[in-house]
């Protein structure tokens, strides 16, 4: 199975999940995998099958097709819920329908940042880090309020003891990255127009550059692209969001592979690469650090249990304190280590 690189807009926006079921199953799975909550689950329950999926976290999909039906706020995402008759459930945020915006900025504070202000911001951060401005392109304000750049064309040099490897694994975080559009920008979150490879203003695409610029060889190239897929991370409350902004670091994974070498990576590579976003992009309550609506009340102790007990409630929140939340601690991998790492033991 080879997946059809997308044509018109609305395919090039929304990535679909019946072709990566097609292409393999054990990626879907992957790409809706809570690896927080699954380690949770497997040491509570002592039972190393448990798998548990990134859930909804919003109630939008529950209107739409009927509550106990599956998408319900705390539902699991499951593949028999964005596959089949189900395929298009899942679309970026231009996708969806007026009502559904709205309705998600006002509960849920969920806003959209143009490509060319990510850009802005993306190159203020390569501004410091070189110690130059227009690194990878010049930013262009054309008439009209329109905002526009253009990449840059030689190759990247690099300051005095700084090296490329060190830029590709420096890591990157977007918080409450929504479709992570800090991260690779295949296309505008607010217009939908799909962005080419040359023009992309990412973080990661920025590493991919560099990846190309300097690999000669396709196993060093290989080698140090996982390593910038490794470096870039994100979190976000809604459980769509999340997979929706893992599936655009996975494909934009693809387009750079098949631009450099004509053909799509084995199955076996787009495995890997599809476990380092899974662990890279998670459902986060970003205030907390935890799995959004984990932390709950708990009995005070007693010497005589009754059902009735004084319920206490979660230390954290009633304290205002991140690190005494009694919710499920999420978990991130440090890759160099190739160890997990509670994401509040990072402060």
């Amino acid at each position: 199975m080879i997946i059809i690189m997308p044509q018109n807009k609305k395919q090039q926006t929304d990535i679909s999940e019946n072709e990566i079921l097609q292409l393999s199953p054990s990626i879907l799975d992957e790409l809706l995998t809570d690896h927080s909550a699954t380690h949770f689950m497997r040491l509570k329950e002592n039972d190393p099958r448990i798998l548990v999926n990134i859930f909804w976290a919003t109630d939008i999909y529950e209107q739409r097709y009927g509550k106990g039906k599956g998408f319900d706020y705390h539902d699991q995402i499951t593949v028999d819920k964005i596959t089949g008759k189900y395929g298009e459930v899942i679309q970026p945020r231009v996708n969806k329908t007026k009502e559904e915006q709205l309705k998600r900025v006002r509960e849920n504070a969920e806003v959209f940042t143009p490509s060319w202000i990510c850009n802005k911001q993306n190159n203020l951060v390569d501004e410091s880090w070189f110690g130059r401005s227009n690194v990878f392109n010049k930013e262009i304000d054309e008439p009209f309020g329109e905002h526009s750049w253009s990449p840059t064309r030689k190759k990247i040099l690099f300051p005095e003891a700084k090296t490329w490897v060190e830029y590709v694994r420096e890591p990157r975080l977007e918080i409450t990255c929504g479709e992570a559009p800090y991260l690779v920008s295949r296309y505008d979150t607010i217009t939908g127009n799909y962005i080419p490879i040359h023009k992309r203003v990412g973080l990661l695409d920025r590493k991919m550059r560099i990846v190309n610029e300097n690999c000669e060889d396709k196993a060093e190239w290989i080698r140090y692209s996982v390593e910038a897929v490794k470096s870039v991370y994100g979190f976000d409350w809604q459980g769509d969001n999340v997979l929706i902004a893992r599936e655009a670091v996975y494909y934009s994974f693809l387009e750079y592979y098949k631009a450099r070498f004509k053909e799509l990576p084995g199955i076996e590579l787009q495995n890997q690469v599809a476990n380092i976003v899974a662990w890279n992009i998670w459902q986060m309550d970003g205030f907390k650090y935890v799995v959004p609506d984990s932390c709950h009340d708990f009995p005070v102790p007693s010497l005589f249990p009754d059902d009735n007990a004084e319920m206490t409630p979660c230390p954290g929140c009633s304290l205002n304190m991140p690190d005494k939340h009694n919710g499920i601690p999420c978990l991130i991998m440090d890759w160099e280590e190739n160890e997990t790492v509670k994401f509040n033991q990072l402060f």
